[in-house]
């Protein structure tokens, strides 16, 4: 069938049309048209906040993507589920979490987690990107006076004189596999008495005598700040804990070009790093968000 001249004219024009959209423009934008929203979400914690915050300006940075932000939607287990369940599509996480309490399996060293993790997440369409360099790692912490009183330098110190102890942990650490359960296993860890509480009251209980160990993340500044003593995990009860991307690969596959976003991440953020950026929000009173941007900034991954 032969096209009339003036029908010619409206398909080169629309041709031309797409044609100049999906070659975008400068910054990686996404293609004109291909704009649409996602909602990036964190735990309750400075950390995580931090993390996500990152994340949500480099995409919008980068892309002509809308970005909701869903903060501090509560623990590991309350943003899993908002994932699952796609009220939010993004969000930071660990592997040795991922692993060891979501999907109950054994974790092994960083690269057989980050594997693992893989594979157990594409079974499930979600997907875990290149990670961002911190290991934040759980440990278990004391007043630098309970140290010296007990000679206390490793878990298996600790276990021999818990029983004089109380133990003050975030909530979910009492009740998760890898948290106080496990170590109790392992160690025959068997406190006096053990609380959960919100990780921002722990550290005061530590200062106010009211406990006498709790849990601590290797990247948390507040170890520094309170003079606390990180004992040593001598049989390597905890897992890697290493931080990155998780998002629904649904997602992923209407933004392809999200991956390679997301890692300019990657190897980023030392645990060094980490502990000043937490330490910028929780003792200096700064804002998250603009921690988060600055330190973007910083390493020229976005503009000023």
């Amino acid at each position: 069938m032969k096209i009339p001249k003036l029908m010619t004219g409206v398909l080169t024009t629309v041709l031309m049309g797409a044609l100049l959209a999906g070659c975008g423009g400068g910054n990686n934008n996404v293609a004109a048209g291909n704009s649409g929203e996602i909602t990036i979400g964190s735990k309750n914690f400075t950390e995580n906040v931090l993390l996500a915050h990152m994340m949500a300006d480099l995409i919008e940075d980068k892309t002509d993507i809308k970005v909701k932000r869903q903060m501090n939607l509560g623990g590991s287990n309350v943003a899993w589920s908002a994932l699952e369940n796609n009220n939010i599509q993004l969000y930071p996480d660990y592997t040795g979490t991922i692993v060891a309490n979501y999907y109950q399996e054994k974790t092994g060293n960083s690269e057989e987690s980050l594997a693992k993790t893989r594979e157990l997440l594409e079974k499930d369409g979600l997907a875990f990107l290149d990670p961002f360099g911190i290991n934040n790692t759980y440990t278990l912490a004391v007043s630098r006076e309970t140290a010296e009183k007990y000679n206390l330098k490793t878990f298996s110190d600790l276990a021999k004189v818990s029983g004089e102890m109380v133990l003050g942990v975030e909530f979910e650490f009492l009740d998760r596999e890898d948290g106080y359960p496990g170590i109790q296993k392992l160690y025959g860890m068997n406190f006096k008495q053990s609380k959960g509480m919100d990780h921002g009251i722990m550290y005061r209980s530590i200062d106010d005598g009211e406990t006498d160990v709790t849990n601590a993340y290797a990247t948390d500044a507040q170890i520094k700040v309170h003079d606390l003593v990180i004992l040593q995990d001598d049989k390597e009860f905890f897992p890697p804990y290493d931080a990155g991307p998780i998002i629904r690969q649904e997602t992923l596959d209407k933004y392809p070009e999200l991956e390679g976003i997301l890692n300019q991440l990657n190897g980023q953020i030392s645990d060094e790093e980490m502990q000043q950026l937490n330490a910028e929000v929780d003792v200096d009173a700064l804002k998250e968000e603009d921690v988060a941007r600055n330190f973007l900034i910083k390493k020229g991954l976005i503009e000023g």
